[in-house]
């Protein structure tokens, strides 16, 4: 086994949630005045921390109309109210939900997760999924420097006390491959999510995975 600690993004890697993000983020952004915003510009932000998020789409917003685009974003987020239909819905991608418990059980690899999400964000969908046991530990933007500042892969390379080389980092976004480059670790990018696989082949990757069955093949054969 090469990798003991596989770390993994969460939107757009492990759950197709970007339907969501995008129209929540567009409907909280006319709420408070601010206009419409671009769907293609929403999910090339996806994975970043929702001030860095804001930040990019808005230039020039003042902190007040940002605290309060901020608030309506996670409104519609957690109540779905802006969109209807199966887009409300979010589910794991294909194959992620067996593949993480298979994961979790293979002797000698431990799984974390590093995300864009705040803390009460990745909580909420912990408890929402029964997830949380599966992983060993994780970072959300709110709680260090978001991607794609490596250092919430750096606190947990530490927490855990796993070298960078025997840790890989799994993502959909060049902000992922970024973080994980930045410290010389091994990126598995999945071309399912946001970022388009030309713009994650640009990075780099040791493997880029068309489905999450590409990503346990890689995880469990690659050899020492």
């Amino acid at each position: 086994m090469r990798y003991e600690l596989v770390i993994f993004d969460w939107d757009g890697t492990l759950m197709d949630s970007i339907a969501r993000i995008v129209s929540s983020m567009q409907t909280a952004a006319l709420d408070v005045g601010w206009g419409a915003l671009d769907a293609a510009a929403v999910r090339n932000i996806v994975g970043l921390g929702l001030p860095e998020a804001i930040a990019e789409l808005c230039p020039g917003i003042t902190a007040g109309q940002a605290e309060a685009l901020k608030e309506r974003y996670a409104w519609y987020f957690v109540t779905g109210n802006a969109v209807t239909g199966s887009e409300a819905d979010m589910r794991w991608y294909p194959g992620v939900e067996q593949g993480l418990v298979q994961l979790a059980a293979t002797p000698g690899m431990r799984l974390a997760v590093a995300t864009g999400k705040s803390r009460k964000g990745l909580n909420r969908a912990f408890r929402e999924h029964s997830i949380e046991p599966l992983f060993a530990a994780s970072r959300t933007a709110d709680e260090t420097r978001s991607k794609p500042n490596p250092q919430m892969l750096e606190e947990l390379l530490v927490e855990l006390e796993v070298p960078v080389e025997r840790a890989v980092m799994v993502g959909d976004t060049e902000y992922d491959m970024a973080m994980a480059a930045a410290l010389g670790m091994d990126g598995i990018a999945v071309s399912y999510g946001v970022h388009s696989r030309e713009r994650l082949q640009a990075c780099r990757p040791v493997v880029m995975a068309d489905d999450f069955q590409a990503v346990m093949d890689a995880l469990l054969s690659r050899g020492s």
